[in-house]
């Protein structure tokens, strides 16, 4: 029997759900935040905005909650290239409402996509722009929404003397290694959409703690595929495999790697390429994990949801279609 979950408003572009808290973030094309809250499990209601809030003018290109040990928060990517950071707080004994404590300005470039990473005691956003800098903050203060540092400045190549001044990006997309403890490297995958073959290619980043730097420590293109622009990039989350999972969605399809959990002497990762799965038909907007690393969701320009698992012999196919009903 189907429910009825909520009901969006008219114009909503981008969601994203909060497991949390069990919250929803809406934006719309006018600039509206809305905020839906999860029933009382014992009723049959749906959810219910408990807030809107008008961020912008313009349109909200994506909005991404903030870890949920940090606050209720969520960040928005606009039209114009800004990236604006709300929060609810209680002031001064008042209701709970939301506001804006951080907003990241560039004029020379657009923001394209953002996740948050890091562990519980250090929290980092990675920023990718439309120029192909990758930019990460560092939160300083836990309790401090509006203490973010600019700790790392740097473009997607594996060259670190290669430099690329005049780069057009029309979107990027980025994945943290899921955290389990302190003890892990900071990682992330990166990949663009750019005019500048060089950057688009996959490529993970490590976090050199000993020299307070970042590292490409392995590339996710085959030779031939080196150029191919990338739509969407998705890091499994790992419980006790000898690998890492990655999913990179390009042109030719969902690429599905096994990356190597510990650097060879020259500090780069072992990658395979393990299968590549088609059923789209366009580009591939986005991908999600569940939380075992098993099943992974693709969906994209043609409007159909799939579900992608791999068999006990490794064999990756096409588990389930989620088409809309109207």
């Amino acid at each position: 029997m189907e429910k009825h979950m909520a009901t969006l408003k008219s114009g909503t572009v981008c969601t994203a759900w909060n497991y949390s808290a069990q919250r929803l973030a809406a934006g719309t094309i006018n600039g509206v935040l809305s905020i839906f809250d999860s029933p009382d499990p014992a009723s049959s209601s749906s959810f219910s905005s408990s807030s809107s809030i008008q961020v912008h003018e313009g349109s909200i290109l994506k909005v991404v909650w903030v870890p949920p040990e940090y606050g209720d928060a969520v960040a928005c990517i606009l039209d114009d290239g800004t990236l604006s950071l709300w929060e609810e707080v209680a002031e001064d004994g008042q209701s709970l409402r939301w506001k804006l404590c951080t907003l990241f300005k560039n004029a020379s470039a657009r923001v394209l996509d953002i996740q948050f990473g890091g562990s519980s005691s250090c929290l980092m956003l990675v920023a990718a722009y439309s120029d192909g800098y990758v930019k990460v903050y560092e939160l300083q203060n836990p309790l401090e929404l509006n203490t973010w540092q600019l700790q790392a400045e740097f473009q997607n190549v594996i060259d670190s003397v290669s430099k690329f001044a005049k780069v057009s990006c029309s979107s990027a997309s980025i994945s943290w290694i899921p955290q389990i403890g302190e003890s892990h490297q900071l990682s992330f995958i990166l990949g663009f959409n750019s005019d500048i073959p060089q950057l688009n290619s996959s490529k993970v980043w490590e976090f050199d703690r000993l020299h307070q730097r970042w590292l490409p420590v392995a590339e996710l293109a085959l030779s031939e595929n080196t150029g191919d622009p990338v739509y969407a990039v998705a890091w499994a989350p790992n419980i006790g495999r000898s690998y890492e999972i990655i999913a990179v969605a390009t042109q030719k399809g969902i690429s599905m790697w096994h990356v190597g959990l510990h650097p060879d002497a020259d500090g780069h990762l072992s990658v395979e390429n393990i299968a590549l799965l088609s059923g789209h038909q366009g580009e591939v907007w986005q991908m999600e994990w569940d939380m075992s690393g098993m099943t992974l969701a693709s969906t994209g320009s043609d409007g159909v949801v799939r579900l992608w698992q791999s068999n006990l012999n490794g064999v990756w196919h096409e588990q389930a279609i989620l088409e809309p009903s109207s």
